[in-house]
């Protein structure tokens, strides 16, 4: 397999939806807090993000489907946690939710579960208020898929180093939050990432926890081990 790592463009948002599906369709967040997402509502999500994120496709380009995309991910670049949003972002989370609320008139929830989602909302708020103190700010993993039939060849690995690469020239902390302690939290920590927090959502007694992770930019650990020698 010749793994290629792309930029997501518009004629790939199909083909992520499916990795998006099919990945998540037994994932505990995913079903405590929602059905699978219809495509409407996915399809918004992923047109917001080649905006405003790092959204990255997985393909094989030796296969006989080079354009099938087997892996997504999405990342959001980071921001000072102490800035204000700008106004380009400020607006454009208006338009992407009331894209949802004109989705949602039309198609319903698409799948979501509206109280558990500002549960978690909530949950993330408090744990990203407490962990995100570095005013570089962070490269937050909003998601990382593969198709179940691609898994276990590396191609997570190959959507994770695009953007870790990058945040170790930058010398900026990763960030992230994991649905499943086993096997997640092996694969994260062999990136080089750390449980920092677990962050409980809990509705009325029926609960999910995930698990904040932080990994530090190598270049930064680097130059303290040069320091460390000169003295």
């Amino acid at each position: 397999m010749t793994t290629q790592i792309t930029h997501m463009r518009e004629e790939d948002i199909d083909g992520a939806i499916d990795t998006i599906q099919q990945a998540f369709a037994e994932d505990p967040y995913n079903n405590w807090f929602s059905t699978i997402r219809n495509r409407v509502s996915l399809g918004i999500r992923c047109r917001w993000g080649l905006q405003h994120a790092l959204f990255y496709v997985a393909k094989d380009a030796a296969s006989s489907t080079p354009d099938k995309v087997i892996g997504t991910a999405m990342w959001l670049p980071p921001s000072p946690p102490s800035a204000p949003r700008s106004w380009p972002l400020y607006l454009a989370s208006w338009s992407l939710w009331l894209q949802q609320v004109r989705m949602n008139l039309y198609y319903g929830r698409g799948g979501l579960n509206t109280k558990r989602y500002w549960i978690w909302k909530a949950a993330q708020h408090e744990a990203q208020s407490g962990l995100w103190t570095d005013e570089r700010g962070y490269y937050f993993c909003n998601i990382v898929t593969v198709l179940p039939e691609c898994q276990g060849r590396g191609i997570g690995r190959a959507l994770f180093e695009v953007v870790m690469r990058r945040a170790d020239e930058e010398g900026v902390n990763c960030y992230l939050e994991s649905s499943r302690a086993e096997p997640n939290m092996r694969i994260y920590e062999r990136m080089g990432f750390k449980l920092a927090r677990e962050m409980l959502c809990d509705d009325d007694g029926d609960a999910i926890k995930l698990f904040c992770m932080m990994r530090e930019p190598k270049r930064r650990e680097n130059n303290m081990q040069a320091d460390e020698a000169r003295i």
